[in-house]
């Protein structure tokens, strides 16, 4: 029983790091997307800078997988994967 608790908290603390270690490769694809000058919208390129911004921010604060959405959000926008 023990062993299995302790899997399952190392589990979490590495899925956390790896969501950490994602957020800056995402941040950066959709920084590259952008500089392709992709064609959106007004609304949409609102969209996906207010999303970019979000994300460093959720990153930046600790919160990974709100990170990882917000920028997932952001690439589907522009398209890129």
């Amino acid at each position: 029983m023990r062993l299995a608790i302790l899997a399952a908290v190392a589990s979490f603390m590495f899925a956390g790091s790896a969501l950490a270690n994602g957020c800056p490769g995402l941040m950066a694809k959709v920084d590259d997307a952008l500089a392709q000058n992709p064609s959106l919208t007004a609304e949409q390129l609102a969209e996906v800078q207010k999303l970019r911004a979000d994300g460093e921010a959720q990153h930046s604060s600790g919160q990974h997988a709100e990170s990882v959405e917000s920028l997932g959000k952001a690439m589907e926008i522009l398209g890129a994967q």
